[in-house]
């Protein structure tokens, strides 16, 4: 129970952090049941079930605070919905499962240290309109991504938004967190209905996982709608964590 309890707790950590951006926290997650060598059949429906509770709430704070836009948000959707399908009914072996997660948690991590002074430095600039054929192509390739591997795609999704100066950050949060969602939910119908695929801890320990996943998200939420502050630090601390998941994925 220690070492569950520990799980936990890591959880409610990721996701947090990655809720104060308007991310369901899969790549933490992840990275977490590497660490503690979960199978790889249990690793993706866990993360996506969490994706769901967290991004949930995430969406809904920026939503309800105005950060949110269904015109730049549905081009990505679109696309995305139907290939995450796609990848949640693909069954990956577990050779070929753990480098792809282990090259996901690398990204992640970088993008993660990365993410701050993308912030800074984007803040203020002029927003471009949306290229509907990027839009559509960068939908796709996550939400096939956000289904075979559990992450949602938000992660890839906001230094997207950023660089190409489609959003400012807090839309830009309001957008990954409703795209993790939705994702999150295609992949996860399409993953649990493979019974031979989805295989979810005991009631129990799942519940406390969720729980964890749903306070942490709760409060990184709420300090992200109203942020001023800086969370480098927290970022880099995660970052390491991720890396040490994916060193443990591609070589362990």
């Amino acid at each position: 129970m220690t070492e569950v309890f520990l799980i936990a707790f890591l959880i409610f950590a990721a996701a947090m952090l990655y809720s104060s951006v308007g991310h369901g926290g899969a790549s933490g997650y992840l990275a977490v049941m590497a660490l503690f060598s979960f199978a790889s059949t249990t690793m993706r429906p866990v993360a996506l079930v969490l994706n769901i509770c967290v991004s949930s709430i995430a969406a809904f704070k920026f939503w309800r605070n105005g950060f949110f836009s269904w015109r730049k948000f549905y081009p990505f959707a679109v696309a995305s919905i139907p290939f995450a399908f796609v990848g949640g009914s693909l069954n990956l072996p577990a050779p070929f499962f753990k480098p792809i997660i282990g090259v996901v948690l690398l990204a992640a991590a970088f993008l993660l240290v990365r993410r701050e002074k993308t912030v800074e430095e984007l803040e203020n600039a002029n927003e471009k309109p949306i290229s509907i054929a990027v839009a559509l192509l960068c939908g796709a390739a996550l939400g096939l991504l956000s289904g075979l591997t559990g992450v949602g795609g938000g992660i890839f999704l906001s230094p997207l938004l950023l660089f190409m100066k489609w959003t400012d950050v807090r839309q830009t949060a309001a957008i990954s967190a409703m795209f993790i969602l939705v994702n999150s939910v295609a992949g996860l119908g399409a993953n649990l209905s493979q019974s031979n695929i989805a295989v979810l801890p005991s009631p129990m320990v799942f519940s406390l996982f969720a729980a964890a996943a749903v306070m942490g998200g709760l409060l990184g939420a709420t300090f992200g709608v109203n942020r001023k502050q800086s969370t480098l630090l927290l970022r880099r601390l995660l970052a390491i964590v991720l890396l040490i998941a994916a060193l443990k994925m591609l070589f362990g």
